[in-house]
């Protein structure tokens, strides 16, 4: 294998945790899904700057927010690994459906970026968002 090569594969792994993880919001809801894709220290920053520590916080900070109903899509439109594969990152488009109080649903587009960490078992696990 070439470098080259073992960047390409590197790169694909993390596309596929990207679909992954994407499909996993859209079965099982958010916060089970950036639950799950979470690894232990990871951190997510969200409205006015707030910072959100470790899985467990984020699990229940989508649970108790007005996102917990809502609905969200994205795509990489660009990943790369570090030279050694353990550490990669991803930023594309993204849509936020959140239904109102009075059942209209209210739209919100942005680029995310995502850093992702290789685990000991070959998975991916983001460590910010």
């Amino acid at each position: 294998n070439t470098e080259a090569d073992f960047t390409a594969m590197r790169k694909a792994e993390i596309v596929k945790t990207e679909k992954q993880f994407k499909e996993a919001a859209a079965a099982k809801g958010i916060a089970e899904a950036f639950y799950l894709f979470a690894d232990d220290s990871a951190v997510i920053k969200r409205a006015n700057d707030t910072l959100i520590l470790g899985k467990e916080n984020i699990k229940q900070y989508y649970q108790k927010t007005a996102n917990k109903n809502a609905q969200v899509t994205w795509s990489p439109d660009f990943v790369n690994v570090s030279a050694d594969g353990t550490l990669g990152y991803t930023y594309g488009k993204y849509v936020w459906k959140v239904p109102g109080d009075s059942g209209a649903v209210k739209e919100f587009k942005g680029v995310f970026h995502t850093v992702w960490k290789r685990q000991g078992d070959g998975s991916w696990k983001y460590v910010w968002d």
